[in-house]
């Protein structure tokens, strides 16, 4: 049954009413060409489906758009861009990445380092928590191209028997009472532990069991 405007003085069948009426509340087109030049004149909250589609279109008093826009179906994803894999047909395979939702979840990594020299990086350390296990004594370096975020932090502890120093190297360090871009902290026992804060670019605040050299 094609979409009909009724005009006054046009009879009314019974036809009409069951067709027109009651099966097209909702006015069904194959496509948006045909619903167009069947609705010269929509009007605001007029509700079409389109068959080719498979759209249920609504007329906001300006335009026609999709009722229930990226309804969940995977063509409202770009394949290629954003789908492990690429392609644009087949399962999509959903990367997460474990460590990114840790870190926001506010939860740190640990990272165990046996060595006696390391200089802190972004990409490596920031967020994370770094045990020093090492028998030796062990110095850990922050320099320029550390390159924290500001207000990103390390957790520094001292797992193992030897001494730990934080050494800056270029970068500012401001802790017990002094602020050095060249000197350098120990860190109290084994065991002991520190905080290293980005507060401005190249610029830190080291916090916990420490002592000025």
């Amino acid at each position: 049954m094609s979409y009909k405007v009724f005009a006054n003085g046009n009879p009314l069948q019974a036809s009409e009413i069951n067709l027109n009426l009651m099966q097209q509340a909702i006015a069904v087109f194959t496509d948006a060409t045909a619903r167009e030049a069947a609705i010269a004149v929509p009007v605001n909250g007029q509700f079409a489906y389109l068959t080719g589609t498979s759209n249920l279109t609504k007329y906001t008093g300006a335009a026609w758009e999709d009722a229930i826009p990226n309804e969940g179906d995977i063509t409202a994803v770009t394949a290629g861009t954003a789908l492990s894999g690429g392609g644009t047909t087949g399962d999509v395979t959903l990367d997460v990445d474990l460590d990114a939702t840790t870190a926001a979840a506010g939860i740190a990594s640990f990272i165990t380092d046996a060595t006696t020299a390391r200089t802190l990086t972004s990409a490596a350390d920031q967020g994370n928590t770094i045990l020093f296990t090492s028998s030796s004594a062990t110095v850990l370096t922050v320099n320029g191209s550390s390159d924290f975020t500001v207000g990103a932090r390390v957790d520094i502890i001292a797992d193992g028997a030897g001494e730990l120093t934080v050494a800056a190297d270029g970068a500012t360090i401001k802790a017990a009472e002094v602020s050095t871009t060249t000197g350098s902290f120990t860190i109290g026992g084994q065991y002991s532990a520190a905080t290293l804060l980005c507060v401005a670019t190249d610029e830190y605040r080291l916090i916990g069991n420490i002592t000025a050299v």
